[in-house]
């Protein structure tokens, strides 16, 4: 939401924001629909293939080749990550839906772009485990006013706290604050 703000801010156009979580299922119908292939990595153990059966339910058709939730830390640990990203390479989706959050799962598909370059990718966060139905999204009045990580943040505070408020928050106002400098600078 931060980014339709910014882009409001600073004179541009933006309509809405679209959400990972979004478009896990807007992806996933398009998929099956196409008959192209899908890969779940993210979650917690037996995430991504309770994913993967809600999501087949949902979109008749939908070829789910894998699904895999590696161990925390598997991304800075070369042997872990090297056998996460053969399982997905090994598997030859061609839509992989990455739910590990920012900025983990931007790493992640970077490693696994270098090694299957004709798959899409979406860093997706929670829209694994949204898909699942271990957690439900916000009213959509509160996604439309842009607090739907004030949500997340209730429902596990624990884990979002420490990167939405001293990671995304500095981010967020530097990122308004350029916008309102680009649109004071269109002035003058």
């Amino acid at each position: 939401m931060p980014v339709v703000w910014a882009g409001r801010l600073a004179g541009v156009s933006v309509p809405e924001r679209v959400t990972g979580a979004s478009l896990v299922f807007t992806l996933s119908e398009a998929a099956a629909g196409a008959g192209r292939s899908v890969y779940l990595l993210g979650g917690n153990p037996g995430v991504p293939e309770k994913a993967a059966r809600v999501l087949g339910e949902r979109f008749a058709g939908l070829k789910v080749v894998g699904t895999d939730s590696p161990p925390f830390g598997f991304d800075v640990d070369a042997g872990l990550a090297a056998a996460a990203v053969a399982k997905v390479v090994a598997a030859q989706p061609d839509l992989v839906l990455v739910g590990l959050g920012f900025p983990k799962q931007e790493r992640v598909i970077r490693m696994l772009r270098a090694e299957l370059p004709r798959a899409w990718y979406l860093g997706c966060g929670a829209g694994i485990p949204m898909a699942a139905g271990e957690f439900k999204r916000a009213s959509g009045v509160v996604q439309k006013v842009g607090a739907e990580w004030l949500h997340r943040l209730a429902l596990e505070p624990r884990r979002l706290a420490k990167r939405y408020l001293r990671d995304d928050l500095p981010f967020a106002f530097r990122l308004l604050a350029g916008a309102v400098q680009t649109r004071l600078g269109k002035g003058k």
